[in-house]
């Protein structure tokens, strides 16, 4: 068990895959765990769910800095994006990273029967071509490296801009109001069950409700049968029906994570983050996530792995991602994973 910003962990030294599942605190895991019971002995109400459903909505908005009445709520990022691809209009010119995570990129090209046109740019050079298209779709960071792109900058262009805040929110610090769409989902840096999703919206009457629902009703309880069409006003008329148990573990997680001073969290993780690529005479990022190809280690990933640390493979690379749980224990584990079974070192005690 570890202890890390007031809470408690069961994570093992070398868990260093954050950036594909993040691990509970035990808060999170223990009302997840009691839901499963309640639902278990036939004790759980649908309406139980409400309550978690708002908590972990109002949470998720203060992490990103909007009001909590701009979020509707989803499932995943795809079937979020999907709202804004399938409204803008026909013929719009999106602009996304090169290597952008296909969640982001593959709604929009989806579109293409319609003569939306999707093209790609080095995350380095998105703003300086930014108004040149209508619209920009990109993640804060970049899952496949770690890669931040310059919010500032692309706030200044005067293209449309939707974000994807999976791999950001939870341990960077973020004000993304002036965003038209922001989109995140639960279950990386937000320790939370995979599940839950949020759309931030500027204008939710730009947006067709292609899957309205009983839920996108303003009392979702009045509006279970029947016609006529009558949904919520604001951004409530698109929300999805709720994955019930993974709003529990949202609401609780992001609950504790809006408390933290995530200036402090960003610097622990990248500290951590930083420190690993100094020890490897490498330049540091600034990020939370890092990408590993070392000529000197080709079979890096499975030497990692044979000793116990926990990373994940994209884009040929070895990921390894530092979460508010990590320590410097995990940063020497992975060196001494390294340094063992090279030529000339000496694994006798």
């Amino acid at each position: 068990m570890r202890e890390a910003f007031g809470e408690s962990f069961d994570v093992p030294t070398g868990y260093l895959n954050t950036a594909s599942i993040g691990i509970p605190p035990a808060t999170a895991a223990d009302a997840v765990a009691a839901a499963v019971g309640s639902w278990r002995r036939g004790e759980a109400r649908p309406a139980d769910y409400d309550e978690p459903v708002a908590t972990a909505r109002a949470a998720w908005a203060e992490l990103v800095g909007v009001a909590s009445d701009r979020v509707a709520i989803g499932s995943t990022v795809s079937q979020l994006v999907g709202l804004v691809a399938a409204s803008i209009p026909d013929g719009t010119r999106v602009l996304t990273a090169a290597s952008e995570f296909t969640s982001v990129s593959f709604p929009f090209a989806a579109q293409h029967h319609r003569g939306v046109r999707v093209a790609e740019a080095p995350l380095s050079e998105l703003p300086s071509v930014a108004d040149e298209y209508d619209l920009v779709a990109v993640s804060v960071v970049q899952s496949a490296d770690g890669a931040i792109v310059d919010l500032d900058a692309l706030r200044r262009t005067r293209a449309r801009v939707l974000l994807d805040v999976t791999q950001a929110a939870g341990w960077l610090p973020l004000r993304v109001d002036w965003a038209d769409w922001v989109v995140g989902a639960s279950y990386k840096w937000l320790l939370a069950p995979r599940g839950a999703a949020w759309l931030v919206v500027r204008d939710a009457d730009e947006l067709t409700p292609h899957v309205a629902n009983w839920y996108s009703g303003e009392d979702p309880w009045q509006t279970v049968y029947g016609l006529p069409l009558r949904l919520a006003r604001g951004a409530r008329r698109l929300d999805l029906s709720p994955v019930w148990l993974a709003h529990v573990g949202a609401a609780a997680s992001a609950r504790w994570l809006r408390t933290l001073d995530l200036g402090e969290v960003r610097d622990h993780c990248v500290g951590l983050a930083d420190a690993l690529l100094t020890q490897l005479d490498l330049a540091s990022r600034g990020s939370a996530i890092v990408a590993l190809d070392l000529p000197e280690a080709p079979d890096i990933g499975p030497r990692l792995a044979a000793h116990g640390i926990s990373a994940a493979s994209r884009a040929g690379k070895t990921r390894l991602s530092f979460a508010l749980y990590n320590t410097h224990d995990d940063v020497e584990a992975v060196l001494a994973a390294l340094r063992r079974d090279q030529p000339g070192h000496n694994t006798a005690g």
